[in-house]
């Protein structure tokens, strides 16, 4: 499994934006775009990208807090 697997990341549409907002709260606010397969592409990108300066930094990485199967079942 990769790193960033452990992380929730989803993408949604903003009414007040207009606009579809990627998320992934356990490591970055938000990043915006029009079209959502292609955000959830950058928001994977993105998130590698936290996770591999968090490694670069000797940093641990913070524990995924977001578990939405978990909070349903």
């Amino acid at each position: 499994m990769r790193a960033s697997d452990q992380y929730h990341k989803w993408i949604e549409w903003s009414e007040e934006d207009q606009t579809y907002i990627g998320k992934c709260p356990d490591l970055v606010t938000g990043i915006h775009g029009d079209d959502p397969a292609r955000l959830y592409g950058e928001l994977c990108e993105v998130v590698d990208e936290v996770i591999g300066h968090f490694i670069d930094e000797g940093r641990p990485l913070p524990r995924p807090r977001v578990h939405p199967m978990q909070e349903v079942a």
